[in-house]
């Protein structure tokens, strides 16, 4: 086995954020089924309004990225981001009414294709 198929400069992850009008019904629905899209592809929420999904190369990473320009909404603004695993790793998360740091930890999953 390839040992640079696993490496974590190798291995992407893209990350989706957006902000999308809610005022009318059809922007509603236009925002409902862009978020649904994502989750059908595979990807998970990671805050409001940013969605991430892990991808095993650059190569896969594309065609996730063409997927969500396919369903881009009509209106509002939305960003599209494709960064390493080494870089995702070394996100610092702080929450909680205390502000707790937790530094992410890189997703261990196996994708079979």
């Amino acid at each position: 086995m390839n040992a640079e198929r696993f490496n974590a400069y190798r291995i992407m992850w893209v990350l989706v954020l957006y902000d999308l009008p809610t005022e009318t019904k059809a922007n509603m629905r236009d925002a409902n089924k862009f978020r649904k899209g994502l989750i059908d592809d595979g990807f998970t929420l990671f805050q409001f309004s940013m969605y991430v999904r892990h991808c095993p190369s650059r190569e896969n990473a594309e065609v996730h990225i063409k997927r969500v320009k396919f369903m881009l909404p009509k209106a509002g603004k939305v960003a599209i981001m494709c960064i390493t695993d080494k870089q995702f790793g070394d996100i610092e998360i702080f929450f909680g009414p205390e502000i707790k740091k937790n530094r992410h930890q890189p997703s261990n999953n196996l994708e079979l294709f």
